[in-house]
């Protein structure tokens, strides 16, 4: 299966996933897709590499995204072993994805709602996107609890996912006609209280090649 299949969300729910009830969204969830271990052992990473975080198209607002972020590598063993329980889940051609990014939130930081895919004609749109297409699926997993605050809203579907260790979400960030879906607008909400540490996995339309 390659990361433009439209059968992805199929093969997720084969192999344990459970799809949140929406027509306008593929959007899954699996609990304790991590061990706790595991979990630790990433979180240790992130806070080793970590550096303030970025948007591909700045909105004139500074504070739309305060959390902190850095890129993962396959040479450390629970990122490898991450990668690999990604594949055997979700079927994509590890090809298609990007390198897993970690992210970290202290007290006070957000990520305000936003979409995961380029918007056609923005302003740096071809540059994230000339050579290995549009992002096409983003897996997230929680890596702890958190104490108050930090879970993630989409909007559109009125629902609120709370951290818990080892959590997984995916989704579909296109319609079935292969378009981006801005259903899929989802806010990192603030955390209000403890550090909140999280695993993104994008997947593109062609092979990653960067």
């Amino acid at each position: 299966m390659t990361a433009s299949s439209q059968t992805a969300s199929a093969v997720l729910i084969e192999r344990g996933m459970k799809r949140v009830p929406s027509p306008k969204v593929e959007l899954l969830q699996m609990r304790e897709f991590l061990s706790p271990h595991h979990c630790g052992d990433l979180m240790g990473l992130i806070d080793r590499d970590r550096r303030p975080s970025t948007i591909a198209d700045p909105n004139g607002d500074d504070y739309f995204r305060t959390s902190e972020t850095c890129d993962l590598s396959v040479k450390d063993a629970a990122v490898a072993e991450l990668e690999q329980k990604l594949a055997a889940l979700s079927g994509i051609d590890p090809a298609y994805g990007e390198p897993i990014q970690g992210q970290r939130y202290d007290v006070g930081q957000e990520f305000k709602a936003h979409t995961d895919y380029f918007e056609p004609g923005g302003a740096d749109f071809e540059k994230f996107c000339s050579v290995a297409g549009q992002r096409t699926w983003t897996f997230m997993v929680y890596l702890n609890p958190v104490g108050a605050g930090g879970g993630t809203r989409f909007k559109t579907l009125g629902k609120t996912f709370q951290p818990e260790v080892g959590k997984l979400l995916c989704w579909n960030n296109r319609t079935s006609d292969g378009g981006v879906n801005p259903a899929t607008l989802h806010h990192g909400m603030k955390v209000r209280k403890g550090t909140k540490y999280i695993i993104t996995k994008w997947y593109r339309e062609r092979e990653w090649g960067w």
